[in-house]
């Protein structure tokens, strides 16, 4: 299959080796693991899953994987559509029903925050059912950085998305990011090298092909790539600055739910 010798001849030193990089200098795997590689319908978990499928080939440890899809409320053209793209890449790809489109629509705010707490949800209770241990998402670096430009920016507050947690509110369960060392712009060229069309989001109002809504994550977007023009390796600033933080400059912090203040030891 064309899709998955090109991760490894064209996109090795792009996709596949900072995908295992990742996956071994952040452990995300254990032998044993029962994971739950969760397809959403977009690029970066395909391709999350169709990575974590070929690692379990050349694993030299044991682990096990499923490949689930939670529809929310999917249009029968966008199911048809992950259903095929799940086909062509030789996953056997898992469907369950959670129709939360229907409730998210009828809350106020904005729905991106729920429906995506709402998503995590169901994907843990699902993977927790049929055995696994971790589910697996397909966050990239570029929204590791966003996320943390996002924070400060928009949220006051410093923070970032860390390359594996464990879930609050199912016991035994975690949660990993295969991709967390992988550059969309690599994803996005490995799509296109293969003729692939995903769906953008899983979201009903913008699931369509093509459309993408205006957001504060498009924003930090097109910031980034303003500031790159006369800083080329400011994603890379930005995704270290999260590892080297020196804590003895800050203000204040919160560790387990718990605010913290310099004055307290100062």
């Amino acid at each position: 299959m064309q899709a998955e010798r090109s991760i490894q001849t064209k996109y090795v030193k792009t996709i596949w080796n900072p995908f295992t990089g990742a996956v071994k200098r952040y452990a995300l795997i254990q032998p044993g693991d029962r994971i739950a590689a969760c397809v959403s319908g977009g690029k970066d978990s395909f391709l999350a899953a169709k990575l974590l499928q070929m690692l379990q080939r050349h694993s030299d440890f044991p682990f096990e994987l499923t490949f689930l899809c939670m529809d929310p409320g999917y249009s029968p053209e966008n199911r048809q559509a992950i259903a095929e793209n799940a086909a062509r890449l030789e996953i056997p790809l898992e469907f369950f029903e959670a129709n939360i489109y229907d409730y998210v629509a009828k809350q106020s705010g904005s729905p991106c925050y729920l429906c995506a707490r709402m998503r995590r949800g169901h994907l843990y209770k699902e993977a927790q059912a049929r055995g696994c241990n971790k589910i697996a998402l397909g966050h990239h670096v570029n929204d590791v950085i966003e996320t943390t430009l996002m924070g400060m920016l928009y949220g006051a507050q410093i923070q970032t998305m860390p390359p594996k947690l464990r879930s609050r509110n199912f016991a035994g369960m975690e949660l990993i990011r295969p991709l967390y060392c992988v550059h969309e712009e690599a994803i996005v060229s490995w799509q296109r090298y293969n003729d692939l069309e995903f769906l953008r989001c899983a979201c009903r109002l913008t699931e369509s092909p093509g459309e993408e809504r205006p957001s504060k994550r498009t924003e930090i977007k097109s910031l980034i790539a303003e500031i790159k023009k006369t800083h080329p390796d400011v994603e890379k600033c930005i995704f270290q600055s999260a590892q080297n933080v020196r804590l003895d400059t800050l203000i204040g912090w919160v560790k387990d739910g718990v605010e913290f203040s310099f004055l307290d030891g100062y």
